[in-house]
């Protein structure tokens, strides 16, 4: 599980982040994960719960915005989302090498006192 060390990192940089800023506690972590960012969101949730413990984040919330796998079509000039791994284009069945969105793995902002 992956997740764990993704969310230990974003974790210690709230933490650095909210230290550096002079706050005691932190209250919500909101990130922007991409449908092909290759994480389970529900398992950064639960290595979120389990990793906050003994920090100043202990009672904190994660907060995870998923972000569709979205391509642009040059053919049609317009972009199309995905649900799968098909890059075809609904429109004209032309498939895009062009990624607009779906690899976001980030953290966005987060709450503190």
């Amino acid at each position: 599980m992956h997740e764990l060390g993704i969310v230990q990192g974003t974790l210690d940089l709230a933490i650095s982040t909210a230290q550096k800023s002079g706050a005691r506690e932190i209250h919500l972590v909101r990130m922007r994960v991409g449908a092909l960012a290759g994480v389970v969101p529900d398992s950064m949730t639960f290595a979120f719960e389990a990793l906050r413990k003994g920090t100043m984040a202990e009672k904190a919330t994660l907060e995870i915005e998923q972000i569709p796998a979205v391509y642009w079509c040059e053919k049609c000039a317009s972009e199309f989302q995905v649900e799968d791994w098909n890059r075809e284009c609904p429109k004209c069945s032309q498939p895009s090498l062009e990624l607009r969105r779906g690899r976001e793995l980030e953290l966005t902002s987060m709450e503190v006192s």
